[in-house]
Formats: C-alpha cells, sequence, structure tokens
C-alpha cells in the first residue's frame, strides 16, 4: 500500500474534493454525480482508497471499481449477519472486480458472549456495535487515506445534510458518500439496469440491512431504518456519527 499522507494533508484533500464536487462551485449549480466521485477518489487515492459494504447491494463497490478495479471492499463480519447477506458478500467476491477484506472484530459472538454475557445487541446494542463494528473498521481503515460509504440523504433526519466529501474526525481520513443524492429506488434501478448483486432482503421489506438480531422488517412509507434497533431510541451503529 502507498505510504499514507498527514492528518493536515488529508484534511486539505478533503477540502479540496469539496471545492471540486459541491454544487455552489459547479457550472450550473449541480453538484459532481457519483462516478464523478469516484473518478475523482481514484485519482486522488491510488492504492489508499478503500469500499465500505454492508452488502445490502453492491451498488457502491460497482461504482467505484468503474474508476478504481481491484478496489478494497471492506466488509464487516460482525458473526451477526442474515444468510443473505453473506450470500450477498460472496457473489461480489465472485462477479466484481473487487478486493474482498474481510474486517472481523477482536472477539469471537462466543467469546463476547463469555465475556459479556449473551446477546449483549439486546441489552447494550451500542457496545455491542462499538465492539463488533467501529473498533475493527477504525483498525482496518488505518493503513487508509480515504474511505468510500454508501449514506444516503433520503435514509433519515440524521443523514439529510450528509456531503458528497468530508474529513471523517472519527477515523482520521477523508470520508466520500458519492450515492448521497440518490433515492433508494436510484439504486435499484442501477443495480437493475447493470445486473449488479442485491441481497435479497432488500425486497422482503428490509430496506436497511444490518445485523440480523437487530434488524426488523419496516412497514411500506415508514423510515426506511425504522427497522434497526426496533425499541431502542439508537438510530446510528456508531459509523457515522
Amino acid at each position: 500500500m502507498t505510504q499514507r499522507r498527514s492528518t493536515d494533508e488529508l484534511r486539505a484533500l478533503a477540502a479540496e474534493g469539496e471545492r471540486l464536487l459541491n454544487a455552489a462551485n459547479r457550472p450550473g449549480g449541480t453538484e459532481a454525480d457519483a462516478a464523478e466521485v469516484a473518478a475523482w477518489a481514484a485519482r486522488t487515492f491510488p492504492g489508499t482508497l478503500a469500499v465500505a459494504c454492508s452488502m445490502a447491494d453492491a451498488v457502491l463497490p460497482h461504482v467505484i471499481a468503474e474508476q478504481a478495479p481491484g478496489v478494497d471492499v471492506l466488509f464487516l463480519d460482525t458473526g451477526y449477519h442474515f444468510a443473505e447477506t453473506y450470500g450477498t458478500r460472496n457473489q461480489v467476491e465472485h462477479e466484481l472486480d473487487v478486493t474482498i477484506v474481510d474486517v472481523l472484530p477482536a472477539l469471537t459472538v462466543a467469546e463476547q458472549d463469555a465475556q459479556y454475557g449473551p446477546k449483549l445487541h439486546d441489552r447494550d446494542p451500542a457496545a455491542c456495535c462499538r465492539m463488533r463494528k467501529v473498533e475493527p473498521l477504525k483498525a482496518a481503515l488505518a493503513g487508509y487515506e480515504a474511505w468510500v460509504t454508501g449514506v444516503r440523504r433520503e435514509e433519515g433526519p440524521t443523514r439529510a445534510d450528509t456531503p458528497l466529501v468530508t474529513f471523517d474526525e472519527q477515523f482520521g481520513l477523508v470520508k466520500l458518500n458519492p450515492l448521497a443524492a440518490w433515492s433508494f429506488d436510484d439504486v435499484l434501478g442501477y443495480a437493475t439496469d447493470r445486473r449488479v448483486p442485491v441481497n435479497l432482503l432488500l425486497s422482503d421489506g428490509y430496506p436497511s440491512i444490518g445485523c440480523e438480531p437487530c434488524t426488523k422488517r419496516v412497514a411500506p412509507g415508514d423510515d426506511p431504518r425504522a427497522g434497526r434497533w426496533a425499541g431502542f431510541a439508537k438510530t446510528e451503529c456508531g459509523l457515522h456519527p
């Protein structure tokens, strides 16, 4: 992997990306589309770019791989995923020009149960997410300069102001959200047009897919993330504060 630039250099690159891709600084006042964001990321972070993918679909890896073939795709293997999610992960590995990197927690599910008690996710989902998602991803991202996420503004109030590019203070690197302006239908349309793998649960009432114990079906018209951590005030796992 290419030598990682300093935090100050990465902050400057994030500011440059915001300037180049933001609607206010572009002809016609329209922000850059996903392909333009991906192209900028590929040019700016060759060999130091990672895509985070929950395997709800493979649209984001496909968009980035079009500009950065072989890009690393980080899959947070929490040990709690639906069988359909693992199936999508395997399909992505075989069908897309990407490199799947499985990111594992420090403890197996059995080890966590022994140390903290069974079903921690039912008692303290924030702690479970921290140990099985946030801390492993932070460690995995340490060698990269930028990460790409599939966060979209329409997913809920906490994501409504998602920028295309920013500096991620939590992880200390540039964060790109090329699909920020996309709708759920845009995602499905792209997947259909390009025959990109899609998690079967998306067509079974799960517009937002996380770990199986903490994800429920969502009623038509409800917030797409209403099925995540149902019964708790929690709406985010901690990766996107």
